[in-house]
């Protein structure tokens, strides 16, 4: 069995711009920049996600998560309120 390619794209290339994912964690974080820089706001509550594991080679900051969650809501993700929620919920990154 086969796997077709669309000429824009395959199935696992980025959404928005329809490149390969890269390999490494300073790839990934490029791309993600690329797209907060555009302000898309589910690019900025991504990158807040991984502020607050600590991935892509970023040191954990919850207050820097928390920050960016709040911008990413502004611009209209759901998921970033969620994020926040759950932040003041555990008391993470936020005041008490």
């Amino acid at each position: 069995r086969t796997t077709r390619r669309s000429p824009r794209g395959g199935m696992y290339d980025c959404p928005f711009c329809r490149t390969p994912y890269p390999k490494d964690d300073a790839g990934s974080l490029a791309m993600v920049r690329a797209r907060v820089a555009k302000k898309d706001p589910e690019a900025i509550a991504h990158l807040g996600t991984e502020y607050s594991n600590g991935n892509l080679g970023l040191q954990q900051n919850m207050r820097r998560a928390v920050e960016l969650w709040k911008e990413a809501a502004e611009l209209g993700s759901v998921g970033a309120l969620h994020n926040i929620a759950v932040s003041y919920y555990k008391g993470e990154g936020v005041e008490r």
